[in-house]
């Protein structure tokens, strides 16, 4: 106790003794007689004076001395029990960008909001350096709170997009995902924010469409939007941001390279429970056959487009019928037509099989040759500006069939659809959401983007590079069980194998003989060839009601039969070893009052 008197207290202590010492005397004197009375009041009076001048002088110390050691102890325990918080630092971005921020136009894009709307501002991927930058802007008139999130990045080393986006996969339902796990961002423990602001890197390269640091960030931002109850998602970049992540009607303004968009929880928490890419599917098959008849029906519908001639009109007759009656549906069938191309009596059978016509302007391909089979097939961007009064469209091309229900692909996101090759997806059956803007976009980037395959799917491709899986059996190219089977497909498939949409490619049924798949004929599309597909395209023409419709518009035209059999008489010549050449054909079809031109065989 001693060690924590202070120097005061230590000399008030001293004084002590002494004091008392007078005391004594004082008493002892008032004790003895003295010599003179008027001598010994003077001297009673000095020393009563100094003592109570030392007494208050000492208590005085003392006191003095009391508050500074209770002040240092006070002082101590504070010490012990208020550390300081220790000091924050700003985490590096995870990914770089290559690139300054413009800050004009950030503070541009967040001009017109509410003065509350950017209070506080989670940070995705910005540099110390820019987070310091964010602290400055005065986004409210006023401080606003500004949190740079950690997050930590993928190894891109080890995770491609072809580890995204695997040509296959095992689509049993009970085999397990092998897709990889992208990190989150860091949990910010119930805080709310007004605003989630990501940066992202753009090296203005065909490659920058298909890079995992762009993908993660813009999932990690869609979740931290969600997390924290985020009102708005700005995105600082020179590239679009993902179509069907962060779409154009939910886009508020874009400044410069800083793109405004509104968050739409639900939609985005969809979104961010989906696969991060095809390595798993977004949808599975039923496990019995549904309907899904809800009340939404109303707001979806089935589409396919004619945009080049006649050819297809029978093809797209079938489909229809495949559609009622394998899936029993109320949704509403759209044939979008170029009536350039097909005439009003084609038009009037397409109705009466059950699609609702619509009037199309047909959009040519800036790369095709002209009179080549795919100089129009850019027609298919029109389902986004033509289907608006629907929330979400199953587009199933002309030349196909559906053979069980396929209902339950409603539930599936924009854009879905089968695996093609590579990381590519095929846009035969497709699941898309239209929207005006959307085809916009799309009609802005025909010139620029090229595509793989100089066609729609190829352009597709490279503009919905976060693409969803459908199953394989929704979209089965017709030589798929040939190529499996390594012989005939006419081998009936495994139970789990059967299809649900058969994609006809080659010669189509309706113009080749009833009798078989033509396609046996010609070498080069023989791998086309299949006598159980074919016959399968013929059992629901034979349903097609009313009756008229499959004898008027399925009739085989002069020039297409004169082909077919010079095609029979050159596998005869060649001795072809399937033997299909020597088959006696015994097709009842007779010319149609209508010509029908010659039609594309892919």
């Amino acid at each position: 106790m001693a060690a924590l008197l202070s120097p005061e207290r230590h000399r008030a202590a001293a004084i002590l003794p002494f004091l008392r010492t007078l005391g004594d005397d004082g008493a002892s004197a008032r004790k003895r007689p003295t010599a003179s009375s008027s001598s010994s009041s003077k001297s009673g009076k000095k020393k009563k004076l100094a003592i109570t001048l030392a007494l208050f002088v000492s208590s005085t110390l003392l006191m003095l001395a009391i508050l500074k050691t209770r002040t240092l102890l006070y002082g101590r325990i504070l010490k012990l029990h208020h550390r300081p918080a220790p000091r924050i630092t700003v985490p590096n971005a995870p990914y770089a960008t290559h690139r300054h921020v413009h800050w004009g136009s950030v503070t541009a894009s967040l001009s017109d909001t509410t003065k509350t709307a950017a209070a506080s501002v989670a940070l995705l991927n910005f540099s110390p350096a820019e987070v310091k930058r964010w602290r400055k802007l005065k986004l409210t008139g006023g401080s606003s709170s500004v949190r740079a999130v950690r997050l930590q990045p993928v190894d891109t080393s080890v995770v491609t997009w072809a580890t995204l986006y695997p040509e296959w996969i095992d689509e049993r339902t009970n085999s397990t995902s092998t897709c990889p796990t992208l990190p989150d961002p860091e949990h910010q423990g119930g805080q709310r924010f007004d605003l989630v602001a990501v940066n992202l890197p753009c090296e203005n390269t065909s490659s920058s469409t298909r890079d995992v640091a762009r993908l993660h960030l813009q999932l990690a931002a869609a979740k931290l939007a969600v997390e924290v109850h985020s009102s708005q998602v700005l995105v600082v970049s020179d590239c679009t941001p993902l179509p069907n992540l962060f779409p154009c009607k939910h886009l508020l303004r874009r400044r410069g390279h800083a793109s405004l968009y509104a968050t739409r929880p639900a939609y985005l928490r969809r979104r961010v429970r989906l696969p991060v890419g095809s390595c798993d599917l977004a949808v599975r098959l039923p496990t019995t056959d549904q309907h899904h008849d809800e009340p939404k029906r109303r707001w979806e519908a089935y589409a396919t487009v004619l945009h080049s001639s006649d050819a297809y009109v029978c093809g797209a007759i079938a489909l229809a019928q495949s559609i009622r009656q394998q899936s029993g549906t109320s949704r509403d069938l759209v044939a979008l037509v170029d009536y350039s191309s097909v005439g009003p009596e084609q038009r009037a059978g397409l109705a009466a099989a059950g699609w609702q016509v619509r009037a199309m302007e047909r959009i040519r391909n800036p790369r095709a040759v002209p009179g080549s089979y795919n100089e129009w097939n850019y027609s298919k961007l029109r389902l986004w500006q033509q289907l608006t009064d629907y929330r979400r469209v199953v587009f199933v091309d002309a030349d196909q069939l559906v053979l069980r229900s396929i209902d339950f692909l409603f539930d599936a996101p924009e854009v879905s659809a089968t695996a093609n090759c590579r990381t590519l997806f095929n846009s035969g059956v497709m699941v898309l959401e239209p929207c005006n803007c959307t085809f916009d976009m799309l009609i802005a980037r025909v010139d620029d983007v090229r595509s793989y395959n100089g066609g729609d799917q190829g352009f597709l491709n490279e503009v919905f590079t976060w693409w969803h899986r459908l199953p394989r059996a929704v979209n089965v190219l017709k030589y798929y069980h040939h190529q499996q089977d390594g012989h005939n497909a006419a081998s009936p498939p495994s139970e789990e194998e059967k299809p649900y949409v058969m994609h006809y490619l080659g010669i189509k049924p309706w113009l080749c003989f009833r009798d078989y798949d033509c396609n046996w004929n010609v070498p080069w599309l023989q791998r086309f060839a299949s006598d159980e597909a074919h016959a399968r395209w013929w059992a629901v023409h034979d349903r097609i009601q009313p009756k008229e419709l499959a004898t008027r518009f399925c009739a085989l035209e002069a020039r297409q039969r004169e082909a077919l059999e010079s095609d029979r008489r050159q596998a005869e010549m060649a001795n072809a070893s399937d033997m299909h050449w020597n088959r006696t054909i015994t097709d009842p079809r007779k010319l149609s009052p209508f010509t029908m031109p010659l039609a594309p065989t892919a």
